[in-house]
């Protein structure tokens, strides 16, 4: 049984795009990771001749939520690159994505991988001269085909 009965921070966090670059040297930090969902449809059937007058339940197909990272933009066409990738190669550019939850100390306690991830979306910065101190953020949709979860012992 786990000694921690403390839940971890959501602040403290690795995005691995699996991309030229490498998990060891990332160009720049996301900020922000949302959407790490996994739903299953479940269908209601129920035999013309069962005696309780209810239904049953029974899990059917499986999906994957998009998942949305942010981060400041850095000197960096890492993510444009992956995008033009996919625009010209398709499923070819599918990448498995590994996000990783760290504790205080900086090690891994947690990790949700993607598989079969394509970008569908950028969203750039909004720029607007009155801000000042505002950062320039940009944005990426992910889509996955697949969801894993695993606590890293």
């Amino acid at each position: 049984m786990p000694d921690r009965t403390t839940p971890y921070g959501a602040f403290n966090f690795l995005v691995n795009l699996n991309g030229p670059i490498g998990e060891d040297q990332p160009l720049g930090g996301f900020s922000d990771v949302s959407g790490l969902s996994a739903e299953i449809t479940i269908a209601e059937y129920r035999n013309g001749n069962d005696r309780p007058n209810h239904v049953r339940k029974v899990p059917g197909v499986h999906k994957v939520g998009d998942v949305t990272l942010k981060r400041g933009i850095v000197n960096s066409t890492d993510l444009w690159d992956w995008i033009t990738q996919t625009q010209l190669q398709s499923v070819a550019a599918k990448r498995t994505v590994v996000i990783t939850l760290r504790d205080e100390a900086g090690n891994p306690v947690q990790k949700w991988t993607l598989g079969g991830v394509v970008p569908m979306k950028y969203t750039g910065p909004t720029l607007a001269a009155k801000g000042g101190g505002d950062v320039a953020m940009e944005e990426l949709v992910l889509s996955s085909e697949s969801l894993d979860t695993s606590a890293v012992a």
